[in-house]
């Protein structure tokens, strides 16, 4: 148990992530840093006559992975990349030719840089490397002056954009920019007790979380659990079981987990009659209580079952009292 625990927490200040992608997210997203970087030495030679050396910012192979792996995170959008790089090269050079001292050029640049996508909202992290190339890039590099913004970084970025578009298009998932990506299942129906749609749920994910954003399919589940949890199905008086678990759903201190134990109901109509519950977990722990099998129904939203310290809540599975424990882990026990 301690080595455990020892090895979780290295795992968490490592900043290892749990979340897994298919072997298809990894070989698409490694495919297309390979085309945009080819593309862009390809264009660099045929029109300019540049080598891989000459023709290619370092920092471009950066973009490509924001690009390719996290296609819509904020970070890999357009005017992030196009801003980022330009932005970013032109401070470089401005400051190769206002600051004579070298570390302190190079320096300049970098923080410059940053500050600028800032401002102008289009932070883009290997723009930092272009300024830096930019000062530091040595004699060869300096004596371009501002050609360098053109060639090659203004041709880097327009390839490099126009390959993301094209490579990750066939893939309705991974379309970049963002605002072109789709969901592969059928479009959301709203309805009068629905507060928002599909869209605007995932925008307000991707907003919070951009690492989900190259897994469009795990933000579609995300909406579907919690349009599942809007659309609960109340329990029916005579669904009650005796011995069964049910919780009220409430955060807080409101929140209650009741197990039914005894059914006075014998002989009376279908969801009449009392039951007797016990709390165990929650609010009033311990407290046992009577009441009738209406207001019992009324109280309760579903139905959990216990698992090791915590809460499981239980799915009808549409065949009599089958029933079935989902994914969802509910809150602990008191």
């Amino acid at each position: 148990m301690a080595t455990r625990s020892l090895g979780a927490a290295i795992v968490a200040f490592a900043g290892v992530g749990a979340r897994r992608s298919g072997h298809l997210e990894k070989w698409v997203s490694g495919a297309g840093g390979f085309f945009g970087i080819l593309g862009i030495v390809l264009v660099s030679q045929a029109t300019l006559g540049l080598g891989a050396s000459t023709g290619l910012v370092a920092s471009m192979g950066a973009s490509a992975v924001l690009l390719f792996a996290v296609p819509h995170g904020p970070l890999s959008q357009p005017w992030a990349v196009f801003g980022g790089h330009m932005i970013s090269a032109f401070i470089g050079i401005t400051c190769v030719k206002l600051i004579p001292q070298s570390l302190l050029c190079d320096a300049v640049a970098v923080g410059a840089a940053i500050g600028a996508m800032y401002y102008l909202r289009c932070t883009h992290p290997p723009g930092g490397a272009t300024a830096l190339t930019a000062a530091a890039g040595g004699d060869a590099l300096h004596s371009l002056g501002y050609q360098y913004l053109l060639t090659p970084v203004l041709l880097n970025v327009l390839i490099i954009l126009l390959v993301a578009v094209l490579f990750n298009y066939p893939f309705r998932w991974r379309r970049y920019p963002a605002a072109w990506a789709h969901d592969t299942s059928p479009p959301d129906q709203r309805t009068e007790t629905e507060l928002y749609s599909r869209e605007e749920l995932t925008r307000a994910i991707l907003a919070a979380n951009p690492s989900l954003s190259h897994k469009h399919s795990d933000v579609h589940e995300i909406c579907q659990l919690a349009r599942t949890d809007r659309r609960d199905i109340p329990i029916a008086a005579h669904d009650i079981r005796l011995h069964a678990y049910y919780c009220n759903g409430e955060f807080g201190a409101p929140w209650q987990v009741r197990q039914v134990i005894a059914d006075t109901a014998s002989g009376a109509t279908p969801g009449e009659g009392n039951l007797t519950y016990r709390v165990v977990a929650g609010q009033d722990q311990r407290a046992v209580g009577t009441s009738s099998r209406g207001e019992f129904a009324e109280w309760a939203r579903y139905e959990v079952t216990p698992n090791e310290n915590s809460w499981r809540r239980v799915e009808s599975c549409g065949d009599g009292d089958a029933r079935v424990p989902p994914l969802d882990t509910k809150r602990r026990a008191s």
